[in-house]
């Protein structure tokens, strides 16, 4: 049974100076990630006490970026682009345009960010929308197809989106620059918003 970790879960571990343990039966909520790194409280791997499965405090986030054939060109400008601004990047592919599948590199985007191993995701394909559908259904994901700026910050503010998901075929390099910023530089909202978002994370048909 999923176990879901909230922003007051987060806040209740820093007034006690006590880390959070997580396992592949953890879902955090984007706003919880979020608080967590404000208040430089520690999601710790239940199977990596080392430290590795620590969320850095640093500005600096890991992002995993994806995409596939349709998406690969626009992946590839983005990848050197965050590099630029010190993001650490996790590829997970394509790494050519040969003709793929995109599910296959959206779940991996997916993944990489649900079991903590990326702060955010980002995935291009042609449109943006299949992505977002893949992705979506790798629990402990939000994911928003935007096209510019105004819903790449919604999506934060409103929807605590972890996974952002580009059309290379909708926008150009330039627009897919900016909603990346605004993506990645705009926090979790306020915290009235998590209620519905929590009904999302939460929602599962066999509990009706």
């Amino acid at each position: 049974m999923k176990h879901v970790i909230t922003v007051r879960d987060v806040e209740t571990a820093h007034q006690h100076h006590r880390e959070i343990s997580v396992d592949e039966n953890t879902i955090v909520t984007p706003y919880a990630r979020d608080r967590a790194k404000e208040l430089q409280v520690a999601l710790v791997k239940t199977s990596e006490k080392s430290g590795t499965g620590q969320l850095s405090s640093s500005e600096t986030q890991t992002v995993a970026l994806g995409a596939d054939h349709g998406g690969f060109a626009l992946k590839e400008e983005l990848k050197q682009f965050l590099r630029e601004k010190g993001y650490t990047i996790i590829d997970v592919g394509t790494n050519d345009d040969s003709p793929c599948d995109y599910p296959d590199f959206a779940f991996k985007v997916a993944q990489t960010v649900a079991r903590g191993q990326a702060d955010r995701g980002i995935m291009i394909d042609s449109v943006g929308i299949g992505s977002a559908m893949a992705a979506n259904r790798v629990p402990g994901i939000l994911a928003a197809k935007c096209n510019n700026v105004v819903e790449a910050k919604s999506a934060r503010e409103h929807n605590y989106a972890n996974v952002l998901t580009l059309g290379a075929k909708i926008i150009g390099s330039q627009m897919a620059r900016e909603i990346v910023q605004a993506f990645l530089t705009t926090p979790g909202g306020a915290e009235r918003h998590q209620k519905r978002v929590n009904k999302i994370l939460n929602y599962s048909s066999f509990s009706k």
